[in-house]
């Protein structure tokens, strides 16, 4: 196998920055500003944990009184929109902002939503074709939506992706980029496992959310498709460096400290050349072929589903903050 080696004279997150988009994945848009990230990631889970730091209540308390008449699911993506636009002014490239997680079954809403998104930031001056991508769950409806989206000009971070079937339909979809986790891969083998998990045999290219993300980047450049692929849900820097190579890496400020303090020569493997190494896959088009071969898929089927009760769950108690 050939392995390019970076100098040894960097650290961890300098080699990855040569081979790979650094991306932080965190609302606490404080903490981004020391790793230069090209682009950041939000999800309502994160936004939430950052509008709970005492820095960052005077943002929620702006909008509860310039806007608490409006409906509540409004104020939610004011707070939303006034998170990705103090972090835009930390980060040269592109913020995703999340789409409610309640509206993953339901395109035209998504649809709806998602360029209200847009509004917002446009009215705050963001160029949103060049600096957002929304962010919307991985379910066929949301693909399909990110389909219309996508063609009218506004790019899109499919999220909570697991499976390659989901890949593919967002490959026929044309979406922007896609969000194939790790970490929740990881935790799911993990806990089938149970006693009988060997750490370190299921480490580094053997971790199955690693080997979940290679597969789908091996098939994306095997057939040229354009779609970023950004590997996201990481619990240990084992699993990033991993992945070193692939088109872009989202990462918590906590693992790009971590790595920031590793000196170690990375060593990185992913790259268009690996990508043809490596066996080709068909997958089948279309819906039923999507819900058949998603079903068929036990790990992604129940990460999807846990996924999006998580965000669901965040995103109300996000909503009683704003009510209080």
């Amino acid at each position: 196998m050939n392995f390019r080696h970076h100098q040894a004279m960097s650290n961890a997150l300098e080699q990855l920055k040569q081979a790979t988009t650094v991306v932080a994945d965190t609302g606490d848009f404080q903490a981004i500003a020391a790793f230069l990230p090209q682009d950041a990631t939000t999800n309502p889970s994160l936004i939430l944990k950052a509008v709970q730091k005492p820095q960052y209540l005077p943002l929620l308390e702006q909008i509860k009184v310039a806007y608490g008449h409006e409906p509540l699911e409004l104020q939610t993506d004011r707070l939303l929109v006034a998170f990705g636009t103090e972090i835009l002014k930390i980060i040269p490239g592109r913020v995703s902002t999340e789409v409610d997680a309640r509206l993953s079954f339901d395109t035209e809403a998504t649809i709806a939503r998602a360029k209200r998104i847009v509004s917002l930031y446009r009215a705050e001056g963001i160029d949103t074709e060049k600096r957002l991508l929304i962010k919307i769950a991985s379910t066929w409806e949301g693909i399909q939506a990110a389909k219309v989206l996508e063609a009218e000009g506004i790019h899109c971070n499919l999220t909570l992706l697991f499976s390659p079937i989901q890949a593919h339909a967002c490959a026929k979809a044309g979406v922007q980029l896609i969000s194939p986790f790790v970490g929740r891969i990881y935790d799911w083998y993990k806990k089938s496992a149970g006693s009988s998990w060997d750490e370190a045999a299921n480490a580094g290219v053997n971790d199955p959310g690693v080997q979940s993300v290679r597969r789908i980047y091996a098939y994306y450049k095997q057939n040229e498709i354009r779609t970023e692929v950004m590997g996201a849900s990481f619990r240990n820097a084992g699993q990033i460096k991993a992945l070193a190579g692939c088109d872009l890496l989202t990462i918590s400020p906590e693992l790009l400290a971590e790595l920031r303090a590793d000196d170690v020569p990375l060593n990185v493997e992913l790259g268009v050349d690996w990508a043809l190494a490596q066996p080709r896959e068909t997958f089948p088009d279309g819906e039923a072929a999507f819900r058949f071969e998603l079903n068929a898929d036990a790990m992604g089927t129940e990460k999807l589903a846990e996924g999006i009760r998580a965000f669901v769950k965040d995103s109300v108690t996000l909503d009683g903050l704003l009510k209080a």
